[in-house]
This record gives structure tokens, C-alpha cells and sequence, in this order.
């Protein structure tokens, strides 16, 4: 059962942090947990994203678009909304009981020298420079990181190596982290998950997977690694494509007319139906083809 405090403006905000919401001046929903800000913006062909902004002192009814920034991920409807609303607070509330602190260390690191540090726990710190940033590990903390994930050095950079410190040592992240984490890992680790946890992923899990299950099932296709509008047939797309999507120097090139009503990407690449889109030897729209031989 979900006991967090959903609030009006009005309204007294019991505990840290209370969770306020309400309408923006021009009509949107908006959020504040503490000091941050969230809305549901509208997006593209009638979607909505979460966006944040961070201490914005004036009263709900009074927010504005411009007082937002950075791109949170899609959002359903307003339920979705409020449901990662609240599962910030939640988070924030995790996180303050976990005792984290800061310090101030001179520390070399992959990415340069550290300006803050965050002790999560004797041993495991949390480093950011000018430019990016990450866990380091205590040696004898870095032991205890299963040897498919482990760093010899015993950093985790932010974007994704952090999911290993917090899988390895769950009980320092808040729920929220914690399942960020298993979801990284399996991404982007998914051997190693389906090892460690004796599972076997399925579709869907996996970017990595997935990527290898496409590459093995097309590895003799002609999948597209370059497209542009055709400047000479209206209504086509002019696309190179090389078997199996290969982009070394050496891969074969064909170039083919696709109709831009069927032209979508998709997650890995667009496979080419030979069947259906002719290949093409014809004047050129790519300024790296003009004045090739044709093939």
C-alpha cells in the first residue's frame, strides 16, 4: 500500500519530502518534492515527457514551461505522472536515511581529478570531476564485486558501471536505485545477470542480447547503414546498405530505393526485402557516392 502524502497546495506537508501537487499557470501538471519541480509537458504528436526544474520559489499556479528543462522519458497520462512523482519522494526519503555525507579529497580518477565525493560507506565513494564521474572501490570492497562485472581497478563509471556497485551492495541504494540497477545490468551485462541469477532473459530485456539476436538472424541480409530523401525519384528513399549492417572499410555496398512511407529504422536497422525494394544504380542524392562506378 502506497502511504506517501499526495497533497494540494494548500495543503501542510507532513514528514520530508511532502509531495505537492497542482495546475501550472498555463495549464499543465505540475509536481514539487523539496526543491525539485516536475511537469507533464506536452510532446510531439500529442505525447507528454517529464521534465524537472529545481527550486522554483513561486507558488504552483504560477510555473511556467520556461521554468523546466532536460527530458525525464515519456509519460501515459497523468497517472503516470503522479506515480513518478511519488516515486521520487520516495526515493528522496530512502536516500536521506541511508546517511551518505560528503567530503572534500584530492582524488586522480579514469575521469580526471575528483571535485566532490560522496561516501556512500567505508570504501565505496562516489566521485564527480569536470566531466563525468563514478564509483570507486576499496580493494577489499572491490573483492566482493562478482568477478563477470568486476573492475580491476575498482572504478564504476555513472552512466552505467554504478548498477554493478548497487547490485553488489543493495542495501546503500533507495528501491528507486535499485531497480535502475537490474535493469542497467541487464542491458548492457546480460551474461552476466543470466550467471549470477540463474535466469535466462527474455526478448525484450536485453539491448545487448537483442542487438546479437538480430545481427545472427540478418548476418546475410542487406541492412541499411546510411539514408536520405531521393532528389531524383519523389516518394523514395535512397539508402546504402552492406550485408549484415557491417560498416568496415571493406563491406560491399549496394544501394537500393525504398518508399519513404515504409522506411522506419527500427531498434537495430532497417533490413532490406529484395523481393520489394529494387536495388538502384542510378544518379545519386549522397554526395560520398557521386561519381562512383555504379555497382
Amino acid at each position: 500500500m502506497n502511504t506517501s502524502p499526495v497533497l494540494t497546495e494548500a495543503s501542510a506537508t507532513p514528514g520530508f519530502p511532502g509531495v505537492t501537487f497542482g495546475r501550472s499557470a498555463e495549464g499543465f501538471p505540475v509536481a514539487r518534492v523539496s526543491d525539485t519541480a516536475f511537469a507533464m509537458l506536452p510532446g510531439r504528436e500529442g505525447r507528454h515527457y517529464l521534465a524537472t526544474g529545481w527550486k522554483i520559489a513561486r507558488p504552483l499556479a504560477e510555473w511556467r514551461r520556461c521554468d523546466f528543462y532536460g527530458h525525464s522519458g515519456e509519460l501515459a497520462d497523468e497517472a503516470a505522472f503522479r506515480e513518478r512523482v511519488i516515486e521520487n519522494a520516495e526515493h528522496q526519503r530512502e536516500r536521506q536515511a541511508l546517511g551518505r555525507h560528503e567530503i572534500f579529497t584530492r582524488v586522480h580518477t579514469p575521469w580526471g581529478m575528483s571535485q566532490h565525493t560522496t561516501v556512500y560507506a567505508e570504501g565505496v565513494e562516489c566521485h564527480s570531476t569536470a566531466g563525468h564521474g563514478g564509483f570507486r572501490l576499496s580493494a577489499e570492497r572491490n573483492r566482493k564485486v562478482h568477478p563477470l562485472l568486476r573492475s580491476k581497478d575498482g572504478f564504476y563509471e555513472e552512466d552505467s558501471a554504478w548498477a554493478i556497485v548497487a547490485i553488489t551492495f543493495p542495501h546503500l541504494f533507495t528501491a528507486f536505485e535499485r531497480r535502475c540497477a537490474e535493469r542497467s545490468i541487464k542491458v548492457w551485462w546480460p551474461d552476466a545477470w543470466e550467471t549470477i541469477f540463474a535466469t535466462t532473459l527474455v526478448p525484450g530485456e536485453s539491448h545487448v542480447k537483442d542487438r546479437r539476436a538480430f545481427e545472427a538472424a540478418h548476418a546475410d541480409d542487406w541492412i541499411v547503414i546510411s539514408a536520405l530523401r531521393s532528389d531524383h525519384h519523389t516518394g523514395m528513399i535512397e539508402v546504402i546498405a552492406t550485408r549484415g549492417g557491417k560498416r568496415e572499410q571493406n563491406a560491399g555496398e549496394r544501394r537500393f530505393l525504398v518508399p519513404s512511407g515504409e522506411y522506419e529504422p527500427g531498434r537495430f536497422g532497417f533490413v532490406i526485402d529484395a523481393d520489394r525494394h529494387r536495388s538502384y544504380d542510378g544518379p545519386s542524392s549522397f554526395v560520398v557516392w557521386q561519381g562512383r562506378e555504379t555497382s
